[in-house]
């Protein structure tokens, strides 16, 4: 499998996004779905699943957002200080 190295990567990024952010939510289903998937593979069930392409790359823009939700809460903090 190919996007095995940056499945776990994902997975070990999604679950950092924080609880208080909007996106936590998401987050943590798509990481439910990759994680089963993920496990499948190992397990040798099937050669390649399509579905995970679409979870890596909606994961990757999960993390993309909570990141600039971060930095403008940041910014924000900042500002008011």
């Amino acid at each position: 499998m190919k996007n095995k190295p940056v499945s776990f990567l994902l997975l070990e990024r999604l679950e950092r996004i924080s609880a208080d952010s909007v996106w936590a939510h998401q987050a943590s289903g798509v990481r439910g779905s990759l994680l089963k998937i993920v496990q499948e593979l190992e397990q040798g069930q099937e050669s390649e699943n399509p579905e995970i392409t679409l979870l890596v790359s909606y994961g990757f823009q999960i993390l993309e957002k909570a990141a600039r939700e971060k930095t403008a809460l940041s910014i924000t903090r900042k500002k008011e200080s």
